[in-house]
């Protein structure tokens, strides 16, 4: 048997009494190296100054990926269903890392095309595959707790930036002597940035390459221990039918929660893009000095990350017990009421703007990570993955419609440099209906019909027989000792980021 052949699907059917703990880990291995796409602002100005090029140009990169994100989970979804989590999180693995590389490439030779194509392109195509590989095979693990487990893995997205931001600036620090951490003004220099992205590069496939090692998928009528499918309450809004990806995008359901979703991430990431400097605009005073310092801005967007990975977690679990369609309800209808507050009276309290705001942004994260769960209570478990990659195309088109509001409305107040909190009413108030259209678009969600749903048997899981014959190789055993391990690196990454976050956010309120 070739290491390759390892990839194949057959091999990643999981053996009797395989341990489904150790695929969180699996998952989080994944989304916590790729979540690095949220830290880019930390090398950002340096790459400026190295490419004497502008922020708009620089900015490209992190675009580049985002679109690419989009289009690759979009059109290759179907083949990560068809092909399995391992072969697909070890092409993710492969792309991001080769995106490190060819960067680092662009880099030493003061190329930035080369870093378009390496960290926006090849990389952005990892971001995509890597994002919504492991997503299906959580849920067919974890039929009786859906929510929770697509929120194990996507708060590691959340959680990645936390853990990369400080990590790459300790290695620029360790690279480039003159280079100082602690100074927002302070560059690095071409040597270490390239230094930076090769040990990135590197790193993360090693991470990555614990998913690949531990992703199994379950045989046909495995079920946790306790649970029984057929005698669960049936819910309104849970099919037990399956719908293929090709007839998913046809019915009104596909293109409600494609609203829904974004609605809530148009509203999120106007806050998430403009944050530090939103906070200090808040607290300006009438000689235009703000009583937030850029210490404490930065201790803001740190917060706001660490309720953007827990919102993931929390609000996710919750649905399993409450519904999908409700904690949608909540995201947006709680959001409108914080939007105004925040409109009305955000500016009264440094504590009432920091509350309102981390609030918000837990919606955020909570709505990415509640989606897949979403999807397969109303499409069933089939092709589930490629669905939740058509759908993303949401998060990309939001990425864009996000920062623009916000942006066109603080440009026709002044620009940057002569705003404070009435500035910024307008474009919280578009906000507010921005989620009333979300929410009604959550309101009109019902059951599929069926005509769209798949006549016959459908095969989601393969069968007892080739769980057997394919129960052997990498990743084969499911012991204790293997869990405790792979819980302790991804925890271990995990607390790190929290710490260092933490440590941070503490300047908001010295």
């Amino acid at each position: 048997m070739s290491v390759l052949s390892l990839l194949d699907r057959r091999h990643t059917i999981a053996p009797h009494g395989y341990n489904r703990w150790l695929i969180p880990p699996a998952a989080l291995a994944i989304h916590l190296c790729i979540g690095q796409a949220y830290a880019t602002s930390v090398y950002k100005t340096s790459l400026v100054e190295h490419f004497d090029s502008s922020l708009t140009s620089v900015g490209l990169i992190f675009s580049i990926a985002i679109v690419m994100l989009g289009l690759s989970a979009a059109v290759l979804g179907t083949w990560v269903d068809r092909q399995g989590p391992r072969k697909a999180m070890f092409v993710a693995a492969c792309c991001w890392s080769l995106g490190f590389l060819v960067g680092a490439l662009g880099i030493a030779t003061e190329q930035l095309w080369l870093v378009y194509l390496g960290y926006g392109v090849i990389g952005g195509i990892g971001l995509g595959i890597g994002y919504i590989s492991p997503v299906s095979t959580l849920i067919k693990w974890f039929p009786d707790r859906p929510g929770l487990a697509t929120g194990m893995a996507i708060m590691g997205f959340g959680g990645g930036a936390m853990v990369a931001a400080p990590l790459s600036r300790q290695l620029l620090a360790a690279y480039d002597p003159a280079y100082d951490p602690s100074d927002s003004g302070s560059l690095a220099d071409g040597g270490s940035l390239t230094l930076l992205f090769v040990t990135l590069g590197v790193l993360y496939f090693l991470v990555m390459m614990i998913g690949v090692a531990n992703v199994r998928v379950p045989y046909d009528g495995w079920a946790p221990d306790g649970f029984d499918p057929s005698s669960a309450p049936k819910k309104q809004m849970v099919t037990d039918a399956h719908v293929s990806a090709a007839n998913a995008i046809k019915t009104p359901q596909f293109w409600l929660v494609w609203v829904v979703l974004f609605c809530n991430v148009t509203a999120g990431i106007g806050i998430l893009e403009q944050a530090s400097p939103m906070i200090q605009d808040f607290f300006r005073g009438e000689d235009g000095t703000s009583s937030v310092t850029v210490a404490a801005a930065g201790g803001f967007v740190g917060l706001l990350s660490l309720f953007n990975m827990a919102g993931r977690f929390v609000w996710s679990s919750t649905s399993d017990a409450i519904g999908r369609k409700p904690i949608y309800m909540l995201y947006l209808g709680m959001g409108i009421v914080l939007y105004l507050a925040l409109a009305l009276v955000g500016s009264t309290a440094v504590a009432l703007f920091v509350l309102f705001s981390a609030i918000i942004i837990s919606f955020y994260g909570g709505g990415f990570a509640t989606v897949p769960a979403y999807l397969r209570d109303l499409f069933g478990t089939f092709q589930v993955g490629a669905i939740h990659g058509r759908l993303l195309t949401a998060w990309s088109a939001a990425g864009v419609a996000g920062p623009l509001i916000i942006n066109s409305f603080l440009d026709a107040q002044g620009g940057a440099g002569g705003l404070d909190a009435s500035a910024y009413r307008p474009a919280l108030l578009t906000m507010v209906g921005v989620l009333a259209v979300g929410l009604v678009a959550n309101l009109l969600v019902r059951p599929v019909a069926e005509r769209f749903h798949e006549s016959g048997d459908v095969q989601v899981l393969p069968s007892e027989d080739e769980a057997v014959a394919g129960g052997e190789g990498v990743g084969a055993s499911g012991g204790a000792v293997r869990v405790v391990l792979s819980w302790a690196v991804v925890l271990g990454l995990l607390g790190y980021g929290v710490v260092m976050t933490l440590i941070t956010a503490l300047r908001l309120f010295q």
